[in-house]
C-alpha cells in the first residue's frame, strides 16, 4: 500500500512539474507530457482502488 501511494504521489509531482515547465517555457511539449503522465497516474489509481475492492469483494464471498 506505502509503495502504491508513493508511485502516484510521485506521478502527480511529475505532472505538476511538467505543467509548470508548460507555464514557465510556454512550450506545449511539456503540456502534452504533463497531461500523458496525469492519464497514467489516473489508470494506476483506478487499478490500485480495484485491487482493493476485489479483495474486499473476495473475503465477502
Amino acid at each position: 500500500m506505502l509503495v502504491a501511494r508513493l508511485v502516484i504521489g510521485l506521478l502527480l509531482f511529475a505532472a505538476i512539474l511538467c505543467f509548470a515547465m508548460s507555464i514557465a517555457t510556454r512550450q506545449a511539449r511539456w503540456r502534452r507530457l504533463g497531461i500523458i503522465i496525469m492519464k497514467w497516474t489516473l489508470i494506476a489509481g483506478l487499478a490500485f482502488f480495484g485491487v482493493l475492492i476485489l479483495e474486499r469483494l473476495a473475503v465477502l464471498l
